[in-house]
């Protein structure tokens, strides 16, 4: 299981704004958000899962407008697929979340079923993701990408969508999301012009 101060000694060999050290500190977050709601109780386990749900749902969103696309390029195309589908799933969990009482039995099982997926997901976006994004962009590229991220997270969903999840497409094109999509693409061009 990961571990949020390894997350943060690792973004901190990353200069500020590069996608990977903002990818790192954002895994700590998560890692801290999971522990919270965790150890929260009554209205603050509320509040603190609400806030836990919209750093995945952002997160996940701007993964898969920016980072999944750089991966594929650096023939990682099974990579981005499996993350892709890993977030799929996740998004799925955390929708019935959203739905159960956060005080019940039912909500701490799925919880922790939850933490453990996002935990290995997590895992795998480090250990083979990440140094393909490493290898393949340099600091310039990567501060870019670290931009795109962050214009892509200013607009995207709070909540999680699984009929877009893991298809950066449907990111783009689907549904009701259709004006979020369209804001998030203008943001995301914008900040690389």
């Amino acid at each position: 299981m990961g571990d949020a101060a390894e997350d943060r000694a690792k973004a901190a060999t990353y200069p500020e704004g590069d996608v990977l050290r903002v990818l790192y500190e954002q895994h700590a977050r998560i890692r801290d958000l999971f522990a919270a709601v965790k150890a929260a109780g009554g209205d603050r386990r509320s509040e603190t899962f609400a806030e836990l749900r919209t750093l995945l749902a952002v997160h996940e969103t701007a993964e898969e407008m920016v980072i999944r696309p750089a991966t594929t390029a650096a023939g990682g195309k099974d990579v981005a697929d499996a993350r892709n589908h890993e977030e799929a799933e996740a998004n799925e969990v955390l929708q019935r979340l959203e739905k159960l009482d956060p005080a019940g039995s039912d909500f701490e099982s799925l919880l922790a079923e939850l933490e453990a997926s996002v935990d290995e997901h997590a895992e795998a976006e480090e250990h083979e993701e990440f140094p393909l994004i490493e290898s393949s962009c340099d600091e310039g590229q990567r501060q870019a990408m670290g931009m795109h991220l962050r214009a892509a997270e200013a607009v995207a969903p709070t909540h999680p969508h699984p009929s877009t999840a893991g298809s950066t497409v449907a990111q783009y094109a689907v549904g009701p999301f259709a004006s979020i999509i369209d804001r998030t693409r203008d943001a995301v061009r914008a900040a690389m012009h």
